[in-house]
């Protein structure tokens, strides 16, 4: 199984950077064409920003290239709280085959993402 884990401080914008890099790395193991690729960096980066701005301190990312590409985002720690996601809700739901949200009181703490 073709799988691989990024845990770190959704303060820290530097990381925001080597998470893309991973998506479009998953992208090409599952040979995905350049447009999906794209697509699905940019879903992955809105989904930790949904997480952040539920305030959740960090974020652990779970990639993987069996049956297609996933990855499914965490939120751990901080001072979750409910927030308004709408609209990176609505471009993550344009740009994915399937996305999954999970939430717990109301809080979206988990984003599933799959291609």
């Amino acid at each position: 199984m073709k799988e691989l884990s990024v845990k770190f401080d959704l303060s820290d914008s530097e990381f925001y950077t080597a998470l893309r890099l991973v998506a479009g790395a998953f992208c090409s193991i599952g040979e995905k064409d350049v447009d999906c690729a794209e697509d699905f960096k940019v879903c992955v980066t809105e989904s930790a920003l949904i997480l952040k701005n539920c305030g959740f301190k960090s974020v652990n990312a779970v990639f993987s290239a069996q049956d297609g590409v996933k990855a499914v985002l965490t939120g751990e720690g901080g001072n979750p709280a409910d927030a308004e996601n709408e609209l990176s809700l609505a471009l993550i739901g344009a740009l994915v085959e399937k996305c999954g949200i999970e939430k717990c009181g109301g809080v979206i703490n988990s984003v599933t993402l799959e291609l």
